[in-house]
């Protein structure tokens, strides 16, 4: 139960005065606000336990969603994102690679085993060093920072496409695109993170 956060008390939009953390499960399930606990013999009621924060087929739509038909969200999916450097940079077309960084991360402790990098939108790929958190195996809550140095070829034309995807320690990656896992509420979206950066 935290009711500090960074070293001060939990602001109201964080769930002063109480907020309950429960690592490696999705956020929505880190009650804020919190008033009191009770243990029950089924799944909460509650709207967000049973009409959000959940998964369906890309093919259904708010006319034919049945949110009973389908869990709530406990865990999140494998993700990464490319932090640096930030859409629109401009390189050189003397530029043969460019550092990126960003962070991976995996839901249910799940920790990071790789997070592969391109800079030609995912023909070739480069293997990130990563800065893994001191946490044991399938016990990982934080991010796992990492960083590369990748190939680019500054020739090609106006723009070069880093992307980045991770593999967790079950050895689930990232899709490729979003198509196969949209969903109307736009949920659990893990597609590659993709940057465009600019050819000066």
């Amino acid at each position: 139960l935290a009711y500090e956060m960074n070293g001060e008390q939990i602001t109201l939009d964080h769930g002063f005065p109480i907020r309950a953390v429960v690592p490696g499960v999705v956020g929505a399930r880190n009650v804020k606000w919190l008033c009191q606990i009770n243990i029950t013999g089924k799944e909460s009621d509650s709207h967000w336990q049973q009409n959000d924060y959940k998964g369906f087929n890309p093919n259904v739509d708010w006319d034919t969603v049945d949110f009973s038909k389908s869990p709530a969200i406990q865990e999140l999916p494998v993700n990464s994102v490319i932090c640096v450097p930030p859409p629109g940079t401009k390189i050189t077309t003397d530029d043969k690679e460019v550092e990126v960084k960003g962070y991976a991360w995996s839901g249910g402790g799940r920790g990071i085993v790789r997070v592969d990098v391109s800079g030609d939108g995912g023909k070739t790929w480069s293997e990130a060093e990563l800065q893994t958190p001191d946490q044991p195996r399938n016990h990982v809550y934080g991010w796992t920072l990492w960083k590369a140095k990748v190939k680019v070829d500054a020739s090609s034309g106006d723009a070069v496409e880093l992307v980045c995807k991770a593999v967790d320690s079950s050895y689930n990656c990232q899709p490729e695109s979003v198509s196969p896992i949209w969903n109307l509420r736009g949920v659990l979206n893990n597609a590659w993170h993709r940057v465009h950066i600019n050819i000066a």
